[in-house]
């Protein structure tokens, strides 16, 4: 149990606590002295948690009521190859395994993408191709039905007799991939990451976990670790890039369409280091009622009908979280105390009735009852919050051996999702955090809203119908460690690591030489028809080779201004500079931002601490643009 983080079930433990026992109405609290779980005394409050949800109609229990079936969320078993083509269809490299579907695959040149991969990463998906290939050959082989003539075919002239290899074709894939991922180490990871505070973001996060299998061989998960206290989680920080930090949001719709496509890659490699197969599930079919079971999309579309167009995380920030804080949080079991269970269902019917006019009474609500009503907003989602597709690699992620590759891991599953997902999510961990801060007074430590809050976030609809008993007690900690670290990093996880970002920009480099290549051609066509010269190259500008770059502000008064680069300028120089020059400018400071637009990327937010000289030799071709921004 020790190894597959399971609970040991010793004499001394509590029987509620039992995945052989039926829950009881008053669980009986007993230390546990086992290492493998989180103290049993708060994990305590995670099982009285799942009562509340069961008592106040939200668990469905195990066997699910027969009305409740129709609801929940429907997932057949996958076919053979269905998640190998499922990965592929959402890396944008379906075409690699099937032309026919390259009609429907508007992404660019796969080659262009590929050429950027690093050696985890293309292992990866040579890995997925090859599998998905055996699976076709396979399918191809059982709809053949061979003659008996075939089998007992007499050998022909000069035929040799098949010879045996050992293995089969995806063992000698496999050991081929695993003798190319230990060529060689990478130096980025010198110490052992449960010791190590800066976060390398320049190497990809599998090339450092292959440098580290290599080199601690057969290293298991320290599971103490994850019973440390609050203050004992690593202090990770990020290494200070001077070409600036780049954040969720920062980069045009473009480029984050890339960013998600390595991400995923990376993602998979990552996991594919410590041989951790995550399997993506197939969201179902779910009928939705009222605005506590409607998908995130779907309620947002409704908000920007009805209320002016704030989103999602506006609804749930500026309601519920609003409300719970403007009652103050140092009331003691904040979160953890439930509302009356008939109070919470009355507002409920209220609150679905009254939402579209916008009458519904806040000040009515109590702050325990708003607690509930914001915990049941999240749990009745008809898709969980982290996604059905990725929400066994959530779990999956303890299974990483360090707390950095846990991290990492959970970094890249955050840009994987969706927009909706991802703002409610920022907005939760931002709210939770902000209740630990007040710790000293409403007794919610970091521990305890981790518990609290994992059952609401990973028991979606139906959960419970679906799961045995022995995988929910399992589960438990699992989930609960997931929310400690979610809250604990959101600093760092909802940013984008700068070797994704130096990957978009080689995306966008080697897109270029070919279009120019092409442009190239046809002009070259032209003069042979025409017998006309090539048109001269419209020289650049030769500012940035004087040291200096041109900022354009289109949207103000004064359109451009003319800065020299500098060793320490930074980009909030360039907009306190530009501030001070343009007095008619009405927008604060922290409303404006220097962007960098065309070159290697399309366009991008820039960090206010990004070195100008720096990113300018990074992107010379770049131009540089003061834009207010829609926070």
């Amino acid at each position: 149990s020790r190894k597959t983080g399971h609970y040991s079930l010793e004499h001394n433990q509590s029987p509620r606590h039992s995945p052989n026992t039926k829950p009881r109405p008053q669980p009986t609290c007993q230390r546990s002295f086992s290492q493998d779980s989180l103290d049993e005394l708060e994990m305590d409050d995670y099982w009285k948690e799942i009562e509340n949800i069961e008592s106040s109609g939200g668990g469905h229990g195990r066997a699910g009521g027969e009305g409740e079936t129709q609801e929940e969320e429907q997932q057949k078993a996958p076919e053979e190859g269905e998640h190998e083509e499922a990965w592929l269809t959402e890396a944008g490299l379906v075409r690699l395994v099937d032309d026919s579907l390259a009609a429907e695959d508007h992404e660019e040149d796969s080659a262009v993408f590929l050429s950027t991969l690093t050696r985890t990463q293309a292992a990866a998906v040579q890995l997925r191709v090859s599998s998905y290939q055996q699976t076709l050959l396979r399918r191809r082989n059982r709809q053949h039905l061979p003659d008996v003539r075939d089998i007992f075919r007499p050998p022909e002239k000069n035929e040799e007799p098949p010879k045996l290899e050992e293995g089969s074709d995806k063992d000698a894939t496999t050991a081929g991939m695993s003798r190319n991922t230990g060529e060689r180490s990478i130096s980025g990871d010198k110490t052992t990451p449960e010791t190590e505070m800066e976060l390398n973001v320049e190497v990809a996060f599998s090339e450092q976990a292959l440098s580290y299998r290599d080199n601690n061989q057969r290293l298991k998960v320290n599971n103490s670790s994850l019973n440390s206290s609050d203050d004992k989680l690593p202090n990770f920080k990020l290494l200070r890039d001077k070409t600036g930090q780049t954040r969720v949001g920062d980069l045009s719709p473009l480029d984050m369409k890339k960013v998600r496509r390595l991400v995923l890659v990376e993602m998979t490699a990552l996991f594919d280091t410590a041989g951790i197969d995550v399997k993506a599930n197939k969201p179902g079919r779910v009928k939705s009622k009222g605005i506590f079971a409607q998908s995130l999309l779907s309620l947002l579309d409704i908000i920007l009908l009805y209320s002016c167009g704030c989103s999602v995380m506006s609804f749930v920030y500026f309601q519920l979280i609003r409300h719970v804080e403007e009652e103050g949080l140092d009331t003691e079991g904040l979160l953890r105390i439930p509302g009356a269970a008939t109070r919470v269902k009355s507002l409920c019917q209220e609150l679905e009735s009254s939402f579209y006019d916008r009458t519904f009474q806040w000040k009515q609500v109590k702050q325990h009852d708003a607690a509930s009503l914001l915990k049941l907003f999240i749990r009745e989602l008809p898709h969980p919050l982290l996604t059905v597709e990725y929400l066994n690699a959530f779990i999956a992620v303890n299974k990483l051996p360090t707390k950095k590759q846990q991290l990492q891991a959970l970094n890249l599953l955050v840009l994987l999702l969706p927009e909706a997902n991802r703002d409610t999510l920022k907005a939760l961990v931002e709210f939770f955090q902000r209740v630990i801060n007040h710790q000293a007074k409403n007794k919610m430590t970091l521990n305890n809203v981790s518990v609290v809050m994992a059952p609401n976030i990973f028991m979606f609809k139906g959960f419970r119908s679906k799961v045995t008993e022995q995988q929910e007690f399992s589960m438990a900690t699992n989930t609960a460690n997931i929310v400690r670290l979610l809250i604990r990093y959101q600093n760092l996880l909802w940013t984008i690591p700068k070797f994704i970002l130096t990957q978009v920009r080689q995306q966008n480099m080697e897109s270029q030489r070919k279009l120019y290549k092409d442009r190239a051609v046809r002009k070259l066509l032209k003069k042979i028809t025409t017998d006309r010269p090539l048109d001269k190259a419209i020289p650049e500008g030769d500012e940035n080779t004087q040291g200096f770059i041109r900022v354009q502000a289109p949207q103000f008064s004064k359109i451009s201004m003319a800065i020299q680069l500098t060793e320490d300028l930074q980009a909030s120089d360039v907009l306190t500079r530009f501030l001070s020059q343009d007095s008619s400018v009405s927008v604060k400071k922290e409303d404006l931002c220097l962007y960098e637009i065309g070159g290697n990327i399309k366009e991008r937010c820039l960090d206010e601490e990004t070195y100008m000289k720096d990113l300018s030799q990074l992107n010379p071709a770049a131009e540089w643009v003061i834009k207010a921004v829609q926070r």
